[in-house]
């Protein structure tokens, strides 16, 4: 009985050193995504931080290209006041006859 002893406890020192071997590979691997993660919640941040500082830019160009006026607006502007000008003298010129 001393053989059949020895034989389970040997399958059993065996089988707990597999157990502590997987265990260890777990451990291991449990800290590699643990930094994984970290630096996915970083990257994460940045771009978030990124997006909202973009889009705001964004913000302010649309803001500013909504109140710059082109050179042709300028010209039409300055031909429809021409316009107007010649109209009213014409209509200053009818009074006064």
């Amino acid at each position: 009985m001393s053989k059949d002893y020895q034989i389970v406890i040997n399958s059993l020192k065996q089988k707990i050193e597999l157990i502590i071997s997987r265990y260890e590979q777990v451990v291991t691997e449990n800290q590699r995504l643990s930094a994984d993660l970290l630096y996915c919640k970083d990257a994460l941040n940045s771009s978030i931080n990124n997006v909202k500082e973009l889009e705001e830019k964004v913000n302010k160009l649309q803001l500013v290209e909504a109140f710059k006026t082109s050179s042709q607006d300028v010209k039409e502007a300055k031909q429809k006041i021409g316009r107007m000008v010649k109209e009213i003298d014409k209509c200053i010129a009818l009074l006064n006859d």
